[in-house]
């Protein structure tokens, strides 16, 4: 079976969050104590993920790659490409095809936060699966504003409809998606919405319509933020806050994951304390090696 390759989407004019984003990339703007970017990286390595491709808007490409490198700090390899101008979630799929060369590959988006219980167990689970598509459904308040399962009355999804207007479920897709090595194809083949761009929904639903998408769904108590506006960018730093303040341990340390993973020895993670000075991210970092 082939490799899970990694593809994070952060690209994009960050319409909500201007005039903020004039200059700098939202996935580039703290959520509390690390970038944006940091938190869908983590999910990716949760998975197991090593080869990771970063989709940028062109202005931004270098900043990019000041601030992750090639990856080897975190036990990881970064290759960059430019998203010319933003023409949908799947256009990803197509920017990224040579890197993906017919693997299969993990999509999530730059301003995408995921926590909760089992986690990890449920994207190794998706990372392992040979063949077909697996995304991941939310119980959402208002799902008219997301892409939408639709279910049958044994709970199979039977239909994803983009932003409906009469939604007939509140399972929203969360913007996690792994698919088999026909994903490139599939987006390839599809036809600009009336908005002018590939809708990743479309993917989704040309894999359902093949009897070869599962979604699986997070349960109460998972988190999942879409940090794309203001409000819901002040949202996830609190939420960052609370959970680090209460727990004593870091959300989306790239470090800690890598190190937990036998990608990083503690030599490597002692020199990123070392990099990071007198902070907390530094100091958290030691004390992680002083526990293990």
């Amino acid at each position: 079976m082939s490799e899970v390759r990694g593809v994070i989407l952060a690209g994009g004019n960050g319409t909500r969050l201007k005039p903020v984003t004039l200059a700098v990339s939202k996935q580039l703007l703290p959520v509390y104590d690390k970038p944006l970017i940091y938190y869908p990286l983590s999910a990716l390595m949760l998975a197991g993920i090593r080869d990771i491709l970063v989709v940028t808007r062109p202005d931004q490409h270098h900043a990019f790659k000041q601030l992750l490198g090639d990856g080897s700090r975190f036990g990881v390899r970064f290759s960059y490409e430019v998203q010319p101008e933003p023409k949908g979630i799947a256009q990803a799929l197509l920017v990224g095809e040579e890197f993906i060369d017919r693997h299969r590959v993990c999509l999530v988006l730059g301003d995408n936060l995921f926590y909760g219980r089992g986690f990890t167990g449920m994207l190794r689970d998706a990372a392992s699966r040979p063949d077909g598509a697996v995304v991941f459904g939310y119980d959402v308040r208002h799902p008219e504003a997301f892409g939408v399962v639709e279910f049958d009355a044994e709970g199979n999804p039977v239909a994803i409809v983009e932003k409906p207007e009469k939604p007939r479920s509140n399972v929203a897709v969360t913007g996690l998606y792994f698919y088999d090595e026909h994903a490139c194809d599939i987006a390839r083949g599809l036809t600009p919405s009336a908005r002018g761009e590939l809708e990743i929904t479309a993917v989704n639903q040309a894999y359902l319509e093949r009897g070869k998408l599962e979604v699986m769904r997070f349960g109460r108590g998972f988190a999942w933020l879409d940090a794309g506006g203001h409000d819901s960018l002040l949202e996830a730093s609190h939420f960052v806050q609370t959970i680090e303040h209460n727990q004593g341990l870091k959300i989306a340390c790239l470090e800690e994951i890598a190190f937990r993973n036998g990608w990083l020895a503690a030599d490597a993670v002692r020199d990123a304390a070392a990099e990071h000075g007198p902070s907390g991210y530094g100091d958290y970092l030691l004390r992680l090696l002083d526990e293990a």
